[in-house]
């Protein structure tokens, strides 16, 4: 479960400046730009800043009935309090429209092909990122139940976080969008990501052969929509979703993207124009944050996925759906709220995503 490590350098920074920098950047490529004075000078972080859209607060209208953090100590030692986790939900979605400028989205418009909670621990030492299937079967408040990514389409935003919240109990602090298209100019401006392929990939009027390819924005692209002729469906598309970050991290780990300040500032530009956050995410915050985090290796950032129950149709028979694991789920989601991702995740391996296809 571990992501790639970063290989050697010529004249490498300190262990725990690179870190830093890799924190960055592996935060950014999921949608969460955490931006601040780690690397970048101040005039460069207002250029970056200035890129990022920030859309009108989408928690203004769900009322004061939602979960919240409330994380119960072991320790009685007052010294040995942390924090409350950062929980924040990264939406991609299938259309420029909604992630560019969340303020054009119409209702019926676009729906999420990607729905993840990411939790920053409150200890700042590790990172989870918990995948929902985009056609899991839920309830949607004020609505029947339908596919989750129905939310979206139906409320925006808001409906969105009101309809992962009711589903797991886990607070949403922030919310980011973006969309795999957008991943698309990333790619490319880190030169392209390795990605093993288990199966036959056409993209371009051409077909790849199984093996390792280093793909550029547009292919990679391909592979995260390829749902046909995968045993998973739709959750092997989903764990593609999850390998193209992975690689993308790795990317950056690998080809000196941290140790060269042109091709950071180069890289975070590109990643501010293609994420939009709620306007409470201010760069004082994201600054603050990453600072917090500074501990954190690669091998502490973790992607699983909601407990899944089995594929099936919905009570029309007119979709075919995901039908989530309740039980698993409802014991997942209180991991989050009592802040124990990280060690959930140690003792459920099957839950964890090893960057493979799902056959």
């Amino acid at each position: 479960m571990c992501l790639m490590s970063s290989g050697s350098h010529k004249a490498p920074p300190s262990g725990r400046s690179r870190s830093k920098l890799a924190l960055i950047i592996a935060l950014s490529l999921v949608g969460v730009l955490v931006v601040g004075a780690i690397g970048v000078a101040l005039y460069l972080q207002n250029r970056i800043d200035n890129r990022i859209e920030r859309f009108e607060d989408p928690f203004a209208d769900l009322g004061t009935d939602r979960p919240s953090h409330d994380v119960s100590r072991d320790s009685d030692d007052e010294e040995d309090e942390t924090d409350p986790p950062v929980n924040i939900l990264v939406l991609g979605t299938d259309s420029r429209i909604s992630a560019g400028d969340p303020t054009q989205w119409q209702a019926g418009g676009q729906r999420t092909d990607a729905i993840m909670i990411a939790q920053v621990s409150g200890d700042r030492e590790s990172m989870t990122f918990m995948s929902i299937p985009r056609d899991s079967w839920v309830p949607i408040p004020g609505h029947q139940d339908a596919k989750i990514n129905a939310a979206f389409s139906w409320g925006g935003p808001s409906l969105t976080i009101q309809t992962v919240e009711d589903l797991t109990g886990i607070p949403i602090d922030h919310i980011a969008v973006t969309d795999f298209e957008s991943f698309q100019a990333i790619t490319d401006e880190l030169g392209g990501v390795d990605i093993t392929l288990t199966e036959p990939l056409r993209t371009g009027g051409t077909e790849l052969p199984p093996g390792t390819h280093r793909l550029n924005g547009a292919q990679a692209l391909d592979y995260t929509r390829q749902r046909y002729g995968l045993s998973g469906g739709d959750l092997s598309r989903m764990q593609r979703q999850q390998n193209w970050m992975r690689a993308m991290m790795a990317s950056a780990f690998n080809r000196d993207v941290l140790t060269n300040p042109a091709r950071l500032n180069d890289l975070l530009i590109v990643v501010a124009e293609n994420v939009s956050v709620d306007e409470h995410f201010q760069i004082g915050q994201m600054r603050n944050l990453a600072l917090s985090m500074r501990n954190i290796r690669p091998p502490d950032v973790n992607f699983i996925s909601a407990p899944v129950a089995g594929l099936g149709r919905s009570p029309d028979g007119a979709q075919s759906i995901v039908e989530l694991d309740f039980d698993a789920l409802d014991e997942v989601s209180q991991a989050f709220i009592e802040d124990r991702s990280a060690e959930f995740v140690e003792d459920n391996p099957d839950l964890v995503q090893l960057g493979e296809d799902v056959e």
